[in-house]
């Protein structure tokens, strides 16, 4: 009935955006903008004048991962900002992806879900090819996402033999939604933890709040999204009624990797912070068994500081006479 279920079900099958042929085009002026910005402000001056000797005596591997979640951080705050409006108002609102977009005679919603999602696919591209290390987990939901959200682009073009085309590209402006919403928080906790790497009170806090962010949006986006693929399920081609899920599997499996490394980091602020404490209360119970050895000394002997060290002297009577006659007291150490 019309009316019932989500605005999704309403979206008629239509082109993305007038711009989905030229999108070989928009990803390399956007890999180039990486590089632009990753060569010639962070590590030519910025990274250099924000953190000082921090960033400059980072190993190799760490200088890249530090820079890369700039950029990335960096990235995804700028979809956000960007993305937002068009990706309500077509996913959830009344729009389609040929609505204006803010009101403008040549945008559409289309053309700018386009342009940011082509943003987060070279991200992930910079990524890849930048980083020296990275885990095997990040580098399938990295390829995943590439080749998945140019999937969709490319099926677009041919409506004729694609009818679920439209559909798919929606539900991939779900997942990276949640990508960037749930995956930013981590990319600050790992800035933080390079620059305050001795405040474990912090880091503590931050990694059990990534870790819950990233938990909680997992959960979420598997909600939404297998409510979404579910009331679209009789548009679904058997083809994507049957890799959807799969897909979705790998996304949900990375992200939970994810939430669990940051279950251990915070894990382990916990044991250098009990750690600590336990030296701490060493330190403070040390002051008592000196002062208890003390009471325990002969009361013919002194102690005196020679160098940072403590010895004990004793009084004894010197074996020459003096030229009084009398014996004067000399300080020797006791035996």
């Amino acid at each position: 009935m019309p009316g019932n279920g989500p605005h999704v079900t309403k979206v008629p099958l239509e082109t993305i955006s007038r711009l989905a042929p030229f999108s070989a085009l928009i990803l390399s002026i956007i890999c180039i903008n990486y590089f632009l910005i990753r060569f010639y402000v962070l590590e030519g001056f910025l990274l250099k004048k924000v953190y000082g000797q921090i960033y400059t005596s980072m190993d190799e591997s760490t200088r890249r991962g530090f820079v890369n979640h700039h950029i990335a951080g960096a990235t995804k705050i700028l979809i956000l900002i960007v993305a937002a409006y068009p990706f309500i108002d077509v996913a959830f609102v009344h729009s389609t992806f040929h609505t204006p977009f803010a009101g403008s005679k040549f945008v559409t919603q289309g053309d700018i879900l386009i342009i940011v999602s082509q943003m987060l696919i070279g991200m992930y591209i910079f990524e890849l090819f930048y980083r020296t290390k990275i885990s095997p987990v990040s580098v399938g939901h990295h390829i995943g996402t590439i080749l998945i959200g140019e999937s969709a682009i490319a099926i677009s073009l041919n409506l004729l033999r694609e009818k679920d085309a439209t559909i798919e590209f929606i539900l991939c402006t779900v997942w990276g939604a949640f990508d960037i919403v749930s995956e930013f928080l981590p990319h600050i906790s790992i800035i933080l933890y390079r620059v305050y790497p001795d405040s474990h009170q912090f880091l503590k806090k931050l990694f059990k709040t990534a870790m819950i962010t990233t938990l909680t949006g997992t959960t979420a986006e598997t909600i939404l999204t297998m409510y979404l693929f579910g009331s679209l399920w009789n548009r679904w081609t058997i083809a994507f009624k049957v890799t959807t899920p799969m897909l979705h599997l790998l996304f949900m499996s990375c992200q939970l990797w994810g939430s669990y490394n940051f279950y251990k980091m915070y894990k382990r602020q916990q044991r250098l912070i009990a750690k600590k404490e336990g030296q701490t209360g060493d330190v403070e119970e040390q002051p008592n068994r000196i002062e208890l050895e003390e009471a325990k000394q002969p009361t013919n002997s002194s102690l005196v500081l020679d160098h940072g060290s403590l010895h004990a002297l004793s009084r004894e009577p010197s074996r020459e006479p003096s030229r009084d006659g009398s014996q004067t007291g000399l300080l020797v150490p006791s035996r």
